[in-house]
């Protein structure tokens, strides 16, 4: 149960009814700021819409998993098994991944080497600098979720039960 009160009905739950069939409980916190969930959603898009899908979807479960945001992990997660990961990871896939995960843990134990390894694999500045982005966005928006207990929706409880224990790193799912 959220720490605070959870909207039960808002104009902004549309657009996720709409894409998801129901209203998520990040939406339902957000319900209180709703400029600052356009705000998120405007941010996000931008960053993610200049970077690989994939790409994207994995600093954002590197960070996420890094502050141990269950939900974030979870639906980021979710992306990637239905959507793109095939068996294993390559160089890149990993260096991008230890990245975010430098930059949600500590951005500045990030070092110029951390950031030529990805050089050196063929990324450009702005390829690295939407990384950076991607893990820093999602610093944000984990954290506002967990710090008022907003807990990944009922659905998630419905995935692979060896997939939902690994992405499961922090508070619990929501019961139905």
């Amino acid at each position: 149960m959220a720490f605070i009160e959870l909207i039960e009905d808002s104009e902004i739950f549309e657009r996720d009814r709409a894409a998801l069939g129901y209203v998520p409980n990040y939406t339902r916190l957000f319900a209180h700021r709703p400029t600052v969930y356009e705000a998120w959603l405007r941010l996000r898009d931008a960053i993610s819409g200049s970077m690989d899908t994939r790409r994207y979807e994995l600093a954002t479960v590197a960070a996420a998993r890094s502050l141990r945001s269950s939900y974030c992990t979870l639906a980021h997660g979710k992306v990637l098994a239905d959507r793109f990961l095939e068996p294993g990871l390559d160089e890149v896939d990993v260096a991008v991944m230890d990245l975010a995960e430098k930059v949600a843990e500590d951005a500045t134990s990030i070092t110029e080497a951390d950031v030529q390894r990805l050089r050196d694999l063929g990324l450009s500045d702005a390829e690295i600098f939407d990384v950076v982005a991607a893990a820093a966005a999602r610093c944000f928006f984990s954290k506002t979720l967990d710090a008022l207990c907003a807990q990944a929706d009922p659905v998630f409880g419905e995935l692979d039960p060896e997939l939902r224990d690994v992405l499961t790193v922090g508070r619990p799912i929501a019961e139905s």
